[in-house]
């Protein structure tokens, strides 16, 4: 029997199992590494190589085959996968040499060791469970973390140094705090030197961070997890940087400003990027290893913020700097101090620097994204076809990751090789048109059924956004869109719109979310209007409904709450409803400190208290993991005691055990479900 989409949708986690990823190109351009698992249910991740020449795969570990049929992860190894939303097991994350010739990785807490070359994978001595393992350049030795202490293993030896000790239980060196990982996309906390002598270390000092606890209310026997939460108006982790020693010696790194972005350190020195707390100012700092002592190279400032871009600082060969800043209206790719993109090409990241070559991803149009390379002032597009490309390039030799419209699944291809996907195939084919919708011309996403036939009747609506700045759902790729298309398929007419705050347009659409979050609402409202006009007598505007999931769950809740004229029903899963219960990086970027009064314009409890009516007018949906450590319970919670106290019905699912990601199987499966039951008897349709 063949297995329904919500269900198939659940097993492959969200059709991601079985693509190849995390790519490393060996330096001479001859081999690339990978992950990727067995098969497209397969959750176990495998470690792969590709030889270009002859397009041969050769699988280098099974995780299986070492004994690690089940995981016992620590809990910074969990942690850190929640952060990175790693929903697959087995080896999730390796570290090479310079050479590309040896790899480590952790699995199950244990330190493994494998050269490339032969296959073979051996496990090695360390002193407790293993979080983020990293060869040093030459590849003779390798750094860990266990226990918030930084330690190094000699290979050929066995030798172990504990280089940096933790002074207390809420101090870690090596690791990234949660406001790194969550929101400025650093997942590490420590960076070799080139001759492999010595390292850039973080240590964080959580102890200013206020202290919240995750209760499992299901198993009342269990005592809450503390954790260290840092909400918006309230202190960060303090993060220093010290240059250590292979023999012990600590050099201390000093910056004045909170936040430490990244940090590089190649053959042209080493560099570190921080931001304000405010977020409208950027330096870039060179770094002696040897003193400590910071040279400003540049400073970078934004009245609203500025964008933390994937990539930079890199340099080229003869030591330019590689850089992204926004100039005359663009995000803009910089070398040295001049910016060599148009201010159309909307820069997104920096992929690789290959002696003189920049591979960077651009897009013209939002909906798309594109490879370029910049050599020798020339800019030059890597791919032209419809789609969303990724790619890396190392020894003259790019690979390029394609998702379209018009291709299942993921496509890689490295000169005349490929790297096969496994994924299962969805067994539905999106029907999506990709439009501009609304006076503002927002990029709208329309789905329909299969079986409709256009102006043979009004279809209930369905909002599918996220709507939240920073992110995109309308993207010309077939994975983003099945999920609506199931919806669809059900009998909506689906719509998923990208609103301002959203990238691939440039910075100043982005920038009119400064302050105010119910932007998304209007841009949604507009975007639903302009999908109506271009499908006159296919949308019933008397029965709309919206679902969503964190900023998207938030969406949802307001909308029923503000604009109950226009939306019928919402669905809000983990939703954002104070935003003084958000952390700190991602909340002031936007809405600047709580002190300033910009929160309770964006805030939902309030809401739960106004009308004219005592009842809530529509019907709402509230789901929410109890384990969730991102956007917490007492979210949902709170907004359900408002209207409870202004006498406004609602339906509140809470989800025992469960994280923001909602990995579990039978969860995954059975939410798609619900909320179809929810919306079909909130709207009156039989589907």
């Amino acid at each position: 029997m063949t297995e329904s989409f919500p269900r198939l949708h659940a097993r492959t986690r969200r059709f991601t199992l079985g693509v190849p990823r995390n790519f490393t190109i060996s330096p001479d351009g001859g081999r690339v590494t990978f992950l990727r698992t067995r098969s497209g249910t397969d959750p176990v991740t495998c470690l792969w190589e590709l030889d270009v020449a002859s397009g041969a795969e050769r699988l280098v570990v099974d995780p299986l085959a070492l004994g690690a049929a089940d995981e016992d992860l620590p809990p910074e190894e969990r942690a850190r996968r929640e952060r990175s939303r790693e929903s697959a097991g087995g080896v999730v994350a390796y570290a090479t040499d310079r050479e590309v010739r040896r790899a480590v990785f952790a699995l199950s807490g244990d330190l493994y060791l494998t050269d490339l070359a032969s296959g073979g994978a051996r496990r090695l001595p360390a002193a407790g469970p293993v979080i983020d393992p990293r060869l040093d350049p030459t590849g003779a030795r390798v750094a860990y973390v266990t226990g918030g202490a930084l330690h190094v293993l000699e290979i050929d030896t066995g030798a172990d140094t504990v280089l940096a000790e933790p002074e207390g239980d809420l101090v870690t060196y090596g690791l990234a705090e949660f406001i790194a990982a969550e929101e400025m996309g650093r997942m590490r906390g420590y960076w070799w030197s080139p001759s492999g002598d010595r390292l850039l270390v973080a240590r964080v000092d959580e102890s200013p961070v206020t202290l919240w606890h995750i209760a499992d209310p299901a198993n009342p026997d269990r005592q809450p997890v503390p954790q260290r939460y840092p909400a918006a108006g309230t202190a960060n982790a303090e993060v220093t940087l010290h240059v250590i020693g292979l023999d012990g010696t600590r050099t201390a790194v000093p910056f004045e400003q909170e936040y430490l972005v990244t940090a590089a350190w190649d053959a042209h020195g080493l560099a570190i990027v921080t931001l304000s707390r405010d977020q409208r100012t950027m330096r870039l700092l060179s770094a002696d290893p040897d003193t400590g002592e910071t040279t400003l190279l540049r400073e970078d400032t934004d009245p609203a913020w500025l964008d933390i871009v994937a990539g930079v600082p890199a340099r080229l060969s003869d030591g330019r700097l590689v850089w992204v800043a926004d100039a005359d209206g663009g995000h803009r790719l910089v070398v040295g101090d001049e910016p060599v993109t148009p201010p159309s090409l909307q820069v997104r990241a920096v992929l690789d620097v290959d002696g003189d070559t920049v591979l960077f991803q651009a897009s013209g149009e939002p909906s798309e994204v594109h490879l370029w390379t910049y050599t020798a002032g020339t800019i030059s597009a890597v791919t032209t076809e419809p789609g969303v490309h990724s790619g890396r390039r190392a020894g003259g030799v790019t690979l390029v990751a394609r998702q379209s419209l018009d291709t299942e699944g993921t496509t890689v291809t490295v000169g005349s090789a490929s790297i096969n996907s496994l994924a299962e195939r969805p067994g539905l084919e999106p029907r999506v048109s990709l439009v501009r919708a609304g006076s503002r011309e927002l990029s709208t996403a329309i789905l329909l059924p299969s079986w409709h036939v256009p102006g043979s009747g009004p279809l209930p609506v369905l909002m599918d956004p996220y709507g939240g700045p920073h992110a995109q759902r309308v993207l010309s790729a077939r994975r983003m869109f099945l999920e609506s298309q199931w919806w669809a398929e059900q009998g909506f007419a689906v719509i998923v719109a990208d609103g301002r705050g959203t990238p691939g347009r440039g910075p100043a659409f982005e920038r009119e979310m400064l302050h105010d979050f119910t932007i998304s609402l209007q841009d949604q409202v507009d975007a639903l209007q302009g999908a109506a006009a271009l499908h006159p007598g296919d949308l019933d505007l008397s029965r709309v409904a919206i679902r969503g999931w964190s900023f998207g769950g938030y969406l949802a809740a307001l909308a029923v709450l503000r604009r109950p004229d226009v939306f019928h029903a919402a669905i809000a899963g983990a939703p954002v409803t104070d935003w003084r219960l958000y952390d700190t990086c991602y909340t002031e970027r936007y809405l600047g400190h709580p002190d300033e009064g910009h929160y309770e314009r964006s805030s939902l409890l309030g809401d739960a208290e106004k009308g004219d009516t005592e009842k809530l007018e529509r019907p709402l949906l509230l789901i929410h993991g109890l384990a969730d450590d991102n956007v917490v319970a007492a979210h949902t919670l709170r907004l359900s005691s408002a209207l409870l106290a202004a006498g406004r019905p609602h339906t509140v699912l809470p989800l025992s055990g469960v994280t923001h990601m909602t990995p579990q199987e039978v969860v995954a499966e059975n939410l798609l479900l619900l909320q179809l039951d929810f919306l079909r008897k909130s709207l009156n349709t039989t589907g």
